[in-house]
């Protein structure tokens, strides 16, 4: 075990405590940390409440402009870059093979896993996510910064092999005649029975899924849950299936990765991303629509 913080690589989650050690290290290893507060509602909430207080150092990721690739109207809400255009960017950020990168938000993680996962896509190991996100680091007494970060030297961030899979609609529609896969949506479960749905125009689920709503895999103070109980949590819903036949998915590919960091600490690796989700299954001609709890 090393007692330097700034070399310690996390790869799921980050406390706090090990975030700001490492911060105060500095150096080579020090972290780069980009905040991801975003709202679906209000797409400028997120830079506003950077703006008015962020981690020291902290750079803004906009979920739509960063993390998102042009709409089509077919390709869902929030379709990826390419891993291309993500490289550059998280190059141009300052970001090196080894960089340890942070995530955080202030939404419980639901925007900051997005860009957990899109690093892992891209097949950078050294990815984590601050557990409880700015409401944790304010609530253990933790400055915040209201200046703009100081620019980092363009680095040397690598495409690598992927560490994560995704599966998109065709591969999903077919999976219905001879399934093999299981699909757990990470909405809440009103839109996941199709009521109430406020942000793609039709309501429903893909058939034959199940529903894990994202926010219950965190606790009352905002953390994460105990790697057993997500595990347990996560089999009561699959009936124990292995990672490899999941597939997360949600309104528009970003809060599946909540459920994807989950499994992950519950030591559930493996299960695929669909990157389109509800908003690209539902714009499909003819695609299969399912409602209720059935």
């Amino acid at each position: 075990m090393t007692h330097n913080p700034g070399a310690m690589r996390h790869d799921t989650l980050i406390s706090v405590d090990q975030l700001a050690a490492a911060i105060a290290h500095g150096g080579a290893a020090a972290p780069l940390v980009l905040d991801c507060s975003f709202e679906l509602s209000d797409p400028d909430a997120g830079l506003r409440a950077y703006v008015a207080g962020h981690l020291p150092g902290a750079f803004y990721m906009h979920l739509e402009h960063a993390l998102s690739a042009r709409k089509t109207g077919r390709n869902g809400r929030h379709p990826l870059p390419e891993r291309e255009r993500f490289a550059r960017l998280m190059a141009g950020l300052g970001a090196n093979d080894e960089t340890q990168i942070v995530a955080y938000d202030n939404a419980g993680g639901m925007y900051a896993a997005r860009l957990w996962w899109m690093l892992r896509w891209a097949g950078h190991e050294a990815a984590a996510v601050l557990d409880g996100g700015i409401a944790a680091w304010k609530a253990a007494g933790r400055a915040l910064a209201t200046e703009a970060p100081a620019a980092r030297a363009p680095g040397r961030f690598t495409l690598r092999p992927s560490r994560v899979s995704t599966v998109d609609y065709e591969a999903l529609k077919a999976n219905l005649a001879n399934p093999s896969k299981l699909v757990i949506d990470a909405r809440a479960p009103d839109r996941f029975r199709g009521e109430n749905e406020t942000l793609d125009p039709i309501g429903g689920h893909i058939p034959d899924a199940r529903n894990r709503l994202f926010r219950d895999n965190l606790a009352a103070d905002g953390r994460f849950k105990p790697a057993e109980q997500l595990r347990q949590e996560f089999d009561a819903v699959t009936g124990g299936r292995a990672a490899a036949e999941l597939v997360s998915q949600c309104g528009s590919g970003v809060t599946a990765c909540h459920n994807l960091l989950a499994m992950e600490i519950a030591g559930l690796r493996g299960a695929a991303l669909y990157p389109g989700s509800w908003s690209e299954w539902s714009a499909q001609p003819g695609a299969p629509i399912a409602t209720g709890t059935a």
